[in-house]
């Protein structure tokens, strides 16, 4: 056990947020945390860090507690960085023991050096502690994440201030993967980032050596990575096993299971009931009555099942089928800004949309997918053709809902579109997605990026199109919300084009792809699903084959190196041969002068000039020294030029 949570509740405005909320952490616990929005997922991620109290109404409330070894790493939506730091100088931030410790193990070496070993026994448990955190690779274990979290190496040295909201959220979490805490809280840590980098994120996370606690509106990252499912409805949580698709499946049997308790216990009651209004005044059965009215109070009622009525309802609908061909898109560019801001993001792009297609489009953040939409509604200016075919009717949701007048109500809002709608008959449109009461006299400019996207839904219902182009519909919406579009878009028969980063949505929805790459695309006629292993397994030849040029490039400078080492022993062989034959002729040459002066101070004695035969081989024998000590000279010449 890491952590505990036991009877935690908390009070916000005379609302009770948490009610009784019991939880257990293990060491290897992936868990994710639903609910929809406002329900307390993150307040009670602050209590678990402590930077929220606990409610305690007695003393067996609020009881928060922590195994001794347990390290906390939290990120919220955002986290704090040196805005003055390098990404490198920040991430190396995480390693200062380390880096303190190695500088310590350079200060003892100098004095084991000097004589001095009274630091020995340091030392060792120094380098002890260092080689076992591998902390000699600290820079590699930065490249690593940061490579993993989209950074590239260029950007290692750039200044934390010059980076985006979402590239300082990827920093954020990159310099807490980093710290490898056991306990690993996470935010939304999916917001701001693209396919490959999520997925890198979810392999990471899976074989995490800690806990992790997420809150998450990313189904897919769910799906992918968690062993269970923690949700909070009406302050309460209730566990799950399993990832977030084993959850949706347990809670449809959960409330199917206590909906048929809740069913036959009522009709238990209501019979008992029965029995003793009918019973209790007559005199013969009386006593019956009596005990089954006891009865009736020892009965601990099943709660009745809480069914969200306020659950949006969308459909789309439309009166006039379009043809078979709905749009031609060919050779159009993709370019934002004018003048000397004009950029063109992809020279030419075409494809063909036919009745009933569903059509995913992805690409990197900034890729131009939500221009795209725009130039084929020819919002925008471009080159190339866009052809609609006759009969065609759009119904546009945009991402940031700015077709609303914020200044008029929502009540307004549907009125100014559709004046001949009656108030109630807006009113029960707003119903459909959950505006009720007083808040339909919200003026739009002021209600949440949830509620705006409702309100575009209800005016889409009412537009009737038969070919809908949504720019990220799910983006501000919770997970029941989510359910309900993609349920709307699944059971809709026309066409649809939309852009979304929302994996789960396109998993279900899209039968087919198209992918803004830097400059062109790539259509795949086929699923998210079947894409997403197709990306797996480019990334894994883009692996291999950098991973073969890493080891051709390691093997060629091997065999420089083995060369060179090669060169130069051969080098170091030849000169010591060459030194070693430079003393053998030295030598050699003082023994044949040492030999010639023996024999010219022996021709000078009587008894050998006398005898002309000792005297000529004398001379013969000193003429021969003399050529071989020329010789040698020569060669002792020819070896030290």
């Amino acid at each position: 056990m890491l952590a505990s949570l036991t009877n935690i509740n908390k009070i916000y405005n005379g609302v009770q947020i948490l009610s009784n909320v019991s939880l257990t952490i293990d060491e290897t616990d992936k868990i994710g945390l639903v609910g929809n929005n406002g329900c307390g997922k993150s307040t009670l991620l602050k209590i678990l860090t402590g930077s929220v109290e606990p409610d305690r109404f007695t003393e067996k409330d609020g009881v928060i507690s922590f195994a001794g070894k347990t390290s906390i790493g939290y990120l919220e939506q955002m986290g704090g960085l040196d805005s003055d730091s390098t990404v490198m100088d920040e991430m190396q931030k995480v390693f200062e023991p380390m880096h303190k410790a190695i500088e310590r193990l350079r200060e003892i070496e100098l004095e084991i050096e000097s004589g001095d070993n009274s630091s020995a026994d340091e030392y060792q448990q120094l380098s002890s502690w260092v080689e076992a955190n591998d902390g000699y690779n600290t820079d590699v274990k930065i490249r690593t994440i940061l490579n993993g979290m989209g950074f590239s190496e260029n950007e290692l040295n750039r200044v934390v201030s010059g980076f985006s909201g979402g590239e300082k959220t990827r920093l954020c979490i990159s310099k807490l993967l980093l710290e490898e805490p056991n306990l690993l809280i996470l935010d939304e840590p999916t917001n701001h980032l693209d396919f490959k980098t999520i997925m890198w994120l979810e392999d990471y996370l899976r074989t995490y050596k800690g806990a992790v606690l997420i809150v998450s509106h990313d189904r897919y990252f769910l799906d992918r990575l968690c062993t269970s499912i923690c949700e909070i409805e009406r302050g309460m949580l209730h566990r799950y096993k399993g990832n977030y698709s084993a959850f949706v499946r347990q809670r449809e049997e959960d409330d199917a299971r206590r909906e048929k308790e809740y069913v036959q216990q009522q009709k238990q009651i209501a019979k008992m009931e029965d029995y003793v209004a009918k019973n209790l005044v007559r005199a013969s059965t009386t006593k019956m009555a009596q005990s089954r009215r006891k009865q009736l109070e020892k009965i601990e009622p099943v709660e009745k099942p809480f069914h969200d009525t306020r659950r949006a309802k969308i459909h789309f609908t439309y009166p006039v089928e379009p043809p078979l061909d709905i749009l031609k898109v060919k050779n159009v560019d993709i370019s934002v800004g004018e003048g000397a801001e004009h950029k063109t993001l992809v020279d030419e792009i075409s494809f063909d949309v036919r009745r009933g297609e569903k059509i995913g489009i992805i690409g990197d953040n900034g890729i131009g997918k939500s221009t795209l939409l725009k130039i084929i509604q020819e919002k925008l200016p471009h080159k190339g053709i866009v052809r609609w075919n006759s009969n065609i009717k759009i119904s546009y949701f945009e991402q940031e809902s700015t077709n609303l007048n914020r200044e008029l109500t929502v009540m307004e809002e549907l009125h100014s579109r559709y004046p001949s709608l009656s108030d109630l008959e807006v009113r029960n449109l707003l119903a459909q997605v959950r505006f009720t009461g007083e808040n339909v006299f919200k003026e739009t400019g002021v209600i949440s990026g949830g509620e705006r996207a409702k309100l575009c839904f209800a005016i889409m219902m009412q537009e009737h199109g038969n070919v809908l182009i949504l720019d990220e519909p799910t983006n501000h919406l919770d997970l029941a919300s989510k359910e309900v579009i993609e349920e709307a878009l699944a059971e809709y028969t026309g066409t649809v084009i939309f852009v979304s980063h929302d994996r789960y949505l396109l998993s279900r929805i899209a039968d087919r792809l198209i992918e803004l790459t830097e400059g062109g695309f790539r259509e795949h006629n086929y699923g998210f699903s079947k894409y997403l292993d197709v990306l797996r397994d480019e990334q894994a030849e883009e692996k291999r084959a950098a991973d073969a040029a890493k080891f051709a490039k390691a093997a060629e400078a091997a065999k420089e190196k083995n060369e060179r080492s090669y060169r130069s022993k051969q080098q170091r062989s030849a000169d010591a041969a060459r030194k070693n034959e430079m003393r053998r002729l030295e030598k050699e040459i003082d023994e044949l002068q040492s030999r010639i002066d023996s024999l010219t101070e022996e021709i000078g004695k009587e008894e050998i000039y006398s005898d002309y035969e000792q005297m000529s081989a004398k001379c013969a024998e000193i003429d021969e020294l003399k050529q071989q000590m020329d010789a040698d000279f020569e060669k002792l010449i020819e070896l030290d030029s």
